[in-house]
């Protein structure tokens, strides 16, 4: 009886199974776009609204049905939205093939507004709809100056600084030579900074397999963690498109002679750079594949400060077919340089030759390995396990040599509802071996973290919500989580960000938002030990974590001007950090109980850098922008500009305790507080016109020391003592009356009064270009233009005018 069952049971459940399976059918085809053929991965196909499917790196989708008629729909960010009516037999596939339009195609639209971005929320939004400020770089920019490092860019960027390697966004950072960043340098969404100093290597970064710079204006700590205190560059590299690619590069450019003859130091006409870049890209098969590679050489225009360089990348990316929406790839980057570096002038007069007439030899490798797993499930969800091994490795003639390596691994998950719901958490675990026996010590440290963002849209009004805990650890210092005074001592760091984003009309979009920063000190920072030029950098092993937060509100207006097209962005933002770090010049060690003082031997030992913690700071400002393109008349006008002014302040500043500074000053120091940056390309026909400007205000506030005797300062603590009159007494020989002499200052008067007032430096470069042929452009560059006299920072006057000529073919 109980066999009878049996088969009965099993029979009416095969027999089941076979009607069921001859009323099913199949739909499947690939997304791409309408114009450029290119797959569209991760667009959303939907069935009758209820069963859907995200389409896979080859922008395929498979989904099976039951037999009869069904609403077909596809849509994707910055995309018309795709429907068709089909219909489905049983035991039958269709092929649909979509091809999505541009929701500007009919020319009503603008096009900057819907720009796709990623870093604001770790998915792709339009720029219109994040919550944050954001400017977006294209490659065009790049090619068009002939950038071979990406700080140059960055310089051209509204609201942004970067001197010395050290970046800072509306002067959220001073100065801080080689060591830590307020700043998160991201390649790919992962940090691409040292493991001793977790500073940016501008030079190493593959600008020849770069898709878009992204920059997030403002503290990132809960998406990215430690190190985004003050924003995030992300630069995002490319991936082979459907038709393969070439591009290759060649420059040559001269220095010429500065506006005071008596700095040029060389003999002859000029000191020269070249250099060539290459990149292929193309699909084999389902494999992605991008090859890149970069060659430098800088004669450079200061004495003895020169730098060769070879960079070579390779991106791979294999799709599986058996395995829909899997993928595995290998990314991996890697340079080596040879150079002298420069730190300080030898004085005033002198303003291109090192202090001593000597300065530091180098020998520095660079490599990272970056494999990946990718996963697009069925039902909408991306999981995505990343890694990035990353090695540094720097010699020199001064016996200061390191090695680090970081290890880095995040886990994501991420799900995208139909409902405009998204959200995705992570894990990361990341670690850093250090050993400099002569300059740090040897060191590791550790990172873990986890995170979790949501977003939503509901009608106009968009809203995102982060949250991460992050614990690190140095040796035997490690995290001390802070949230208030009675809650404190956590054994890890939590941080938050939330933002709002209402689209008020057609084109106008407002955004409030607030986050947390959180930044660790760095072993460079902590165990530092070490000379440059004639200054010591000292060690603080009892610096601690800093904290802030940063806020703004903002507006984002779209305008359309004829046919050319664009936005105005205005953004109010205040900033405060506690515990902020500072790299601080000053005399430091034994100073007293001498009775006599060899004034060289004092500098040598006792004046020089390091990492403090000074208290609190305070940065408010207002932040504008104009960005554009599209025809006026026959001219193709492409258009970034910006003014940004920021309020830095110290808000416990005392005149009589604090002496760090220059006098009566409470503006923090090394900061440009008015800064405008403009770019205008032009293009018509083969021909193309380009001219960029860049502003930076005088420089208020730098360390007291730089511009005292140190007689000054040894006589304050130790009076009496027999000094030799005949020494120097200035570490920078000429500075003080150098700052006064290069104010700049530049009035504008109404009825004969000064109503405004401004001391800065301008900066002008100016291209033209001309397309030889369909492949083939060459462009003329001459970058200061105007051979001004400018420095970023004390005892560092930058470069005079350069002509430099550029080759350009792509097929």
């Amino acid at each position: 009886m109980i066999k009878t069952i049996k088969y009965i049971l099993t029979g009416v459940f095969f027999y089941s199974c076979q009607i069921y399976a001859q009323t099913l059918g199949v739909v499947k085809g690939i997304v791409k776009d309408k114009v450029s053929n290119e797959a569209l991965p991760g667009a959303v196909v939907i069935l009758d609204k209820t069963k859907g499917i995200a389409a896979d790196l080859e922008g395929a989708f498979y989904i099976s049905a039951n037999e009869g008629a069904h609403l077909l729909e596809c849509s994707f960010l910055g995309y018309k939205k795709y429907t068709e009516n089909i219909s489905i037999k049983a035991n039958d596939t269709i092929i649909v093939n979509i091809n999505l339009g541009s929701e500007n195609e009919s020319g009503s639209g603008n096009q900057l507004l819907d720009e796709v971005v990623i870093s604001a929320g770790r998915f792709e939004q339009k720029l219109s709809d994040v919550t944050v400020s954001m400017e977006v770089i294209k490659p065009s920019l790049i090619e068009n100056k002939a950038s071979q490092s990406l700080d140059i860019i960055m310089n051209q960027v509204p609201g942004v600084v970067v001197s010395d390697g050290q970046a800072s966004i509306r002067g959220g950072s001073g100065y801080s030579y080689g060591a830590g960043t307020r700043v998160l340098m991201l390649v790919d969404e992962m940090p691409m900074i040292s493991a001793d100093a977790a500073d940016i290597k501008w030079n190493y970064l593959p600008l020849e397999n770069l898709e878009q710079v992204e920059v997030i204006k403002g503290a990132a700590s809960a998406l990215f963690g430690s190190s985004a205190m003050n924003g995030v560059i992300n630069m995002r590299t490319a991936y082979a498109k459907d038709k393969p690619q070439t591009t290759v590069s060649l420059f040559v450019a001269t220095y010429d002679a500065p506006k005071k003859l008596k700095y040029k130091w060389w003999e002859g006409t000029s000191q020269t750079q070249s250099g060539v870049n290459f990149s292929h890209s193309e699909k084999i098969g389902r494999l992605d594949l991008v090859l890149g590679g970069h060659m430098f050489n800088d004669e450079g225009y200061r004495y003895l400060e020169t730098e060769k360089r070879g960079r070579f990348n390779v991106n791979l990316r294999y799709n599986f077919k058996k395995i829909q929406g899997l993928s595995i790839g290998l990314n991996t980057n890697t340079m080596e340089t040879r150079g002298g570096l420069f730190f300080l002038w030898q004085n005033a007069d002198s303003v291109y030759a090192p202090q001593g007439l000597n300065i530091q030899k180098y020998s520095n490798q660079r490599v990272n390995i970056d494999p990946f797993v990718t996963y697009f499930t069925k039902k909408g969800g991306k999981f995505s396990l990343r890694s990035r091994y990353y090695l540094t490795n720097n010699t020199n003639d001064k016996n200061q040599g390191s090695r680090a390596e970081l290890y880095y691994n995040e886990f994501q998950y991420q799900k995208r509802f139909k409902n405009n719901f998204t959200m995705t958490y992570g894990a990361v675990y990341m670690e850093q071996q250090v050993i400099a026996d002569s300059l740090y010590g040897r060191h590791s440290g550790k990172n873990y973290a986890g995170y979790a963002q949501l977003d939503y849209k509901y009608k106009k009004l968009t809203t995102s919500f982060g949250l991460r805990g992050e614990y690190n650890s140095v040796d035997t210092s490690y995290t001390r989580g802070y949230l208030t005074k009675k809650i404190n001592n956590l054994p890890f760091q939590p941080v938050l960000r939330a933002g709002l984003n209402y689209h008020l009309f057609e084109y106008t979009f407002l955004r409030a938002s607030y986050g947390q920063g959180y930044r660790f000190p760095t072993i460079a920072e902590k165990y530092v030990s070490t000379s440059v030029s004639i200054l010591k950098v000292f060690p603080n092993q009892s610096l601690q974590p800093e904290r802030g937060w940063s806020a703004e509100i903002g507006i984002k207006q779209g305008f359309k001007i004829s046919n050319f097209r664009g936005f105005i962005d205005v953004a109010g933002f205040w900033t405060e950090y506690s515990n902020m770090v500072e790299f601080i010049f000053d005399i430091y060690g034994k100073k007293t109980g001498i009775p006599y003082i060899d004034l060289g031997n004092a500098l040598t030992k006792y004046a020089g850098f390091k990492s403090q913690n000074v208290g609190r700071a305070q940065i408010s400002g207002i932040d504008a922008s104009i960005t554009g393109t599209g025809k006026m008349g026959p001219i193709n006008v492409t258009t970034l500009i910006g003014f940004t002014y920021t309020n830095p302040i110290d808000p416990d500043y005392n005149s009589k305790t604090d002496t760090l500074g220059i006098e009566g000053l409470k503006v923090l120091k090394y900061r440009n507080q008015q800064l405008f940056k403009s770019d205008i390309q032009l293009d018509h026909k083969k021909l193309s016109f380009g001219w960029s400007v860049r502003f930076y205000s005088y420089m208020e506030n730098i360390d007291r020391r730089f511009t005292q005797s140190v007689l000054h300062e040894f006589n304050d603590i130790a009076g009496g003592i027999n000094w030799d009159a005949n020494q120097s007494t200035y570490i920078l020989p000429g500075l003080k009356e150098y700052r006064e002499s290069h104010r700049n200052s530049t009035y504008i008067k109404i009825g004969g009064v000064d109503i405004i007032k401004w001391s800065g430096d301008w900066i002008n470069d100016f291209r033209i270009s001309y397309q030889l042929s369909k492949t083939i452009k060459t462009s003329l560059i001459v970058n200061n233009a105007l051979n001004a006299e400018y420095s970023l920072r004390p005892g560092d006057v930058r470069p005079p005018r350069m002509f430099l000529l550029q080759l350009m073919m792509r097929i």
